[in-house]
């Protein structure tokens, strides 16, 4: 790898000003196939937030695979795939549709570590959402950066967990992710553009989005407990690709649900996303 002192990049911040208007939440609704109220004023739902800070990086400016350029405020690392490894909320307050966001980002870490592909960077962020009534969200995303393999190398399947409380399948079609990058204005060509999946970066189909992923699996989460968990946390452990027989799982256990992404295999289903929620005041 390149001789960049990539940890000067730490403890840098970035303050941002944005919304989720009523046109974005009914978007939204429309994507997720939700029941969700989406007037003014209504409860934002959980993770909706994520389509409130659209990136605004002019077309002409973003990098063959579609993202904009590192180098300004996050670090410049020079491997060329990029994933969104994982994260973790913790909810405070409710935000609302129409009303007036902040996010204040810091650069916690930024480590270099060797894997059995290869060189990898993990960049972790920092993020504090706030809304009219104060600070709502601490979010901590993690992000990571590979070499693009010469041939499509996936991690260990895990396999899905025996006996969930429950088992829902959700159809991951192209047109669920097209819409759903348009609604998170993420150009990442691996969720929408087939040729430069398989060509560029050897996937063998389009890639579902990690968060995506994770906003079905905290969904399921509410509609089961019966209000949104206090404390969400998920990672990526295998890619998931559209078309692919796809279930979501959970299983209770006190005040905590597990939950996964899980795809159906050869060898039975593996687990595509691992998740957590906590309900803090029940047990």
């Amino acid at each position: 790898m390149d001789q960049i002192n990539l940890t000067a990049w730490e403890n840098r911040t970035e303050h941002r000003t944005g919304g989720l208007s009523v046109p974005q939440a009914q978007m939204a609704q429309a994507t997720l196939g939700t029941s969700h109220l989406t007037g003014a004023g209504e409860v934002m739902p959980a993770l909706w937030h994520w389509f409130a800070f659209l990136p605004d990086t002019p077309t002409e400016a973003l990098g063959e695979d579609g993202h904009q350029p590192l180098g300004d405020f996050m670090p410049p690392v020079p491997l060329k795939r990029r994933m969104w490894a994982g994260g973790s909320l913790t909810f405070l307050k409710p935000l609302h549709i129409g009303e007036e966001l902040t996010r204040h980002t810091t650069i916690r870490s930024v480590a270099e570590k060797d894997g059995a592909s290869g060189p990898m960077v993990f960049v972790t962020l920092d993020h504090e959402v706030s809304g009219q009534d104060g600070l709502a969200i601490r979010e901590r995303q993690d992000i990571v950066y590979l070499p693009i393999p010469s041939r499509y190398a996936p991690p260990r399947k895990q396999d899905a967990p025996e006996g969930p409380d429950f088992a829902e399948p959700v159809a991951t079609t192209a047109t669920l992710l097209f819409r759903y990058s348009a609604l998170t204005f993420n150009a990442h060509r691996i969720h929408y553009d087939l040729s430069y999946a398989q060509q560029v970066e050897h996937y063998p189909g389009l890639v579902v989005h990690g968060p995506l992923q994770a906003t079905l699996l905290i969904d399921a989460a509410t509609r089961h407990r019966g209000r949104a968990p206090d404390r969400f946390s998920f990672r990526g452990v295998h890619p998931v690709l559209a078309g692919e027989a796809t279930q979501i799982m959970g299983q209770q256990n006190g005040a905590e649900m597990t939950l996964c992404t899980a795809v159906t295999g050869d060898a039975g289903p593996y687990q595509g996303m691992q998740a957590k929620a906590i309900w803090e005041d029940e047990q």
